[in-house]
């Protein structure tokens, strides 16, 4: 501490840790000071104003003449009392007679110095009024206010002191995640509190995770922090919910409202207002954020909530992201839900929220989805909102399912159901779905009806084809019995797709032709159009590739008559996809290069986007592009990864599989192969007919560089591969030419090994296998899961030297063939 009044003099304490961060809000503000007189700090309790203010006072106190002086205001009780407390601060004595603020601006009035007025918030008006005061009578004077919420004088300049940065939770290299701020906090701030720590690959993911549900907040963190000296990090991170339990212990020098986390909250929640903190109570049941519009539903009984609101966030408890969203703190939240509970409005509220946010999925469906004709800017927007009401849809679904309130539960579910398709989120979906479905209790026909449908939906997606077809089979016959011919042909296009991708489309022509037929006729052109889809799909299976095109582009105008780019999308890469087909790789990926378009945004419709990447990927190898086709193929792996659907994972493989081949890769070409047939087999979907043929094209050629034992054995290693093993392969740098072949020495040699190199569950397994069982029934015979079942599959084949079923169950039957009948 620096006494006098000249440049550079203060009372500023001297810091006695680091101050950490606040880089660029260092800079802004310094670069204000000179030029603004009042500037306000504004924020929640704990997130580092104070300290902000004072560093910053430090660095900047040699630019006033005056210097720069600390007036702490957080014990001051009566704002009748600033001005003997700024008094006392900057060194000026009372006068006998004379009011002190008299006494003080006449001090003051010639001196250049910056005024810090610390922690004014419970004095929030006698602090303005002395403020504007100082301003209007001492031109030299600027001052630096700490508050929660702005003094609200002309002139004043306010700036909100945010959360310290933190990394995205997909950051993983510990040197990024070092680099930010709160990381940087909660580390220096641990290995002071246990000598040792330090970040590392080990820790880095949890100390993430326990900063971001501490919203970077400094108070916070350090408090964390300090519980670092007999708790391990995952210990706090996984008591979080107990947070005001946890984060008591305080520097005992600091300030009582500083020194638990309760405290810091109890002080903003004792300056509200009775509607104040009403509303903020029933905020604590929204996740993730909420509209106004949502806010005035669920919390708006008896409160002007738009008035309130405002005062809300003016207190800094409420941050506002965007003119259109809010949310609160998660410490916030924490402390404003115990206030709900204790108040005995919880269960009412809760309630409202779920019936909201029940009413705003089914309105999100209609806008971006089934409404005919809407533009696609709407149909975007609709799913934009769809994913900022994610956490709010899941609270509510949580809600429904602890109350028991399986109708809403359902509803929630089949609103959602084109969001998880679009998205590739469909097992969260049948997460959903299955619990809704576990609850007792009678829904109305039509909600179950459609329920069963989009669960359905969900499920073929997902690769169950046995349970889709069971819930979209049940849905059929309840819109027969409730009259709903549209809600019975929707039903009939998805069985004849599961049948389709089963295997089993006999008579989906037909089927799919009638639906066409009745929905044209009837108006229905969202019927029309999947229809039409699903039409050109199987024509294309089975080789009619002018048929395909013709029902493709139908379907195509449809859509985009409808305003559903995002379909339109589909048919562009099922044009694609023919293209390919056809010999014509330009004009397939001009089609590609129109579909990604519409579905480029990398957080929107991944599977479309992936789709697309594949097809870019797929013509680039075409045109011996082979380095836009490697980039293309990574991407399409990587985002179809995420969405776990084996079945497009396998489509994937394959194109890295013919890329492989062009690079000089066959081995890898022959792996990948393997692989992504093992994975067909699990999910339980055949190759088409003409995926079939491209596939063993592609075999024949390794053949042919590798030799058929080699081939062979390289096939059962790529079907033993798990499925994350095969995209690491698939996209490891690129293999050497075929001089150095993987295989194993004496590969091209290679005997059939004996019978007895199989263990016993082997045998049993390679018997069903040669009658002609799938794994799923393999793995239902032998009570084992398809897992597994594939497993010993692939072990078969590697100790056999196959590389097909069809080889071992060739195998089977001369080992068999001159074997005495077994006893009647």
């Amino acid at each position: 501490m620096t006494q006098g009044s000249g440049p550079g003099r203060h009372n500023l304490p001297a810091e006695t840790t680091r101050f950490v961060g606040r880089e660029r809000e260092m800079a802004e503000l310094a670069a204000l000071l000179p030029g603004e007189r009042l500037v306000t700090l504004a924020g929640p309790g704990g997130i580092g104003k104070t300290r902000l203010a004072r560093h910053l006072a430090a660095g900047v106190a040699g630019r006033f003449p005056g210097g720069a002086w600390l007036v702490p205001l957080a014990d001051v009780r009566d704002a009748r009392l600033v001005p003997q407390a700024v008094a006392a601060a900057v060194g000026v004595a009372e006068e006998p007679g004379r009011p002190p603020a008299d006494t003080l601006l006449a001090a003051l009035r010639a001196r250049g110095m910056l005024l810090v007025l610390d922690n004014c918030e419970h004095l929030v008006e006698g602090c303005a009024v002395f403020a504007h005061r100082l301003l209007g009578d001492c031109p030299a004077l600027h001052v630096l206010a700490t508050s929660r919420e702005p003094l609200r004088l002309p002139g004043e300049v306010v700036r909100r002191v945010p959360p310290l940065d933190l990394p995205a939770e997909s950051v993983t290299d510990v040197d990024r995640i070092g680099g930010h701020a709160a990381i940087r906090l909660f580390a220096e701030r641990a290995a002071a509190a246990r000598p040792g720590f330090g970040l590392t690959s080990g820790n880095a993911p949890v100390v993430v995770r326990l900063a971001r549900g501490l919203d970077g907040m400094p108070l916070a963190l350090e408090l964390a922090a300090a519980r670092v000296a007999f708790l391990t990090v995952e210990q706090i991170a996984d008591r979080l919910d107990e947070r005001f339990r946890l984060l008591v212990r305080g520097s005992r020098t600091a300030a009582a409202r500083q020194r638990t986390l309760r405290a810091t909250v109890d002080w903003s929640h004792d300056l509200l207002g009775p509607d104040e903190r009403v509303l903020l109570r029933r905020l604590s049941v929204f996740a993730g954020g909420w509209t106004l519009e949502s806010a005035e539903r669920v919390c708006g009984d008896g409160l002007d909530v738009l008035d309130v609101l405002g005062d809300l966030a003016a207190k800094s408890l409420v941050v506002t992201d965007e003119p259109a969203r809010h949310r609160l703190l998660e410490t916030i939240r924490h402390y404003a839900a115990e206030r709900l509970a204790a108040s005995g409005e919880a269960d009412a509220i809760t309630a409202r929220h779920r019936g909201h946010m029940v009413e705003l999925a089914e309105r999100l469906e209609r806008d971006g989805w089934l409404d005919p004709f809407v533009a696609w800017e709407r149909r975007l927007a609709a799913f934009e909102s769809v994913k900022a009401e994610s956490e709010n849809f899941r609270a509510a679904f949580d809600a429904a399912t602890r109350a028991g309130d399986v109708r809403a539960g359902l509803r929630l579910c089949t609103s959602l159901r084109w969001y998880w398709l679009i998205q590739g989120r469909v097992a969260e979906g049948v997460s959903w779905f299955e619990r809704c479905f576990a609850l007792p209790g009678p829904v109305e026909p039509e909600v179950r009806a459609r329920a069963c449908r989009a669960y359905g939906e969900v499920c073929y997606d997902h690769g169950d084809y046995d349970e889709a077809r069971a819930r979209v089979g049940e849905a059929r016959e309840a819109f027969q019995a409730l009259g709903d011919r549209a809600g019975v042909d929707g039903c009939l296009t998805t069985l004849a797709l599961i049948g389709m991708r089963c295997g089993d489309d006999a008579d989906a022509e037909t089927v799919l032709d009638g639906v066409r037929r009745r929905a044209h006729t009837g108006g229905e052109p969202f019927n029309e159009a999947l229809a039409l889809s699903a039409l050109a799909a199987l024509s294309a299976r089975h080789g009619r590739l002018r048929t395909a095109t013709r029902f493709n582009e139908e379907s195509l105008a449809v859509f985009r008559r409808m305003g559903h780019l995002g379909l339109a999308a589909n048919t562009l890469i099922g044009l694609g996809l023919i293209a390919l087909v056809q010999g014509d790789p330009e004009r397939a990926a001009r089609l590609y290069r129109e579909a990604h378009a519409i579905v480029g945004d990398p957080d929107g419709l991944r599977p479309q986007r992936a789709r697309c990447l594949a097809g870019l990927g797929a013509a680039a190898t075409a045109l011996g592009d082979l380095g836009a086709a490697r980039r293309h193929l990574d991407e399409s792996l990587r985002l179809t990864a995420l969405t776990g659907r084996r079945n497009a994972i396998a489509r994937v493989l394959e194109l890295c599989a013919a890329l492989a081949l062009r690079e000089g890769g066959a081995a890898r070409a022959v792996e990948l192969l393997g692989a992504a047939s093992a994975l067909r087999e699990r999910a339980g979907v055949p190759a088409s007919p003409s995926a079939g043929a491209r596939q063993e094209t592609l075999l024949e050629d390794a053949r042919t560089r590798l030799g058929p034992p080699a081939v062979a054995h390289l096939w059962a290693r790529g079907r033993a591969m798990e499925m994350d093993e095969a995209i690491a392969r698939a996209t490891a740098p690129t293999d050497s030419p075929e001089a150095g072949t993987d295989a194993p020495p004496g590969a091209g040699t290679r005997p059939v090994r004996p019978a007895s190199t199989l263990t016993p569950r082997e045998l049993e397994v390679a018997a069903l296998l040669a009658a002609g069982l799938t794994n799923r029934e393999i793995a239902a015979e032998l009570v084992i899961s398809p897992g597994t079942a594939g497993r010993h599959v692939a072990n078969i084949l590697g100790k056999l030297g196959f590389g097909s079923r069809a080889q071992v169950a060739a195998w089977w039957a001369a080992r068999h063939r001159d074997a005495p009948e077994p006893d009647a």
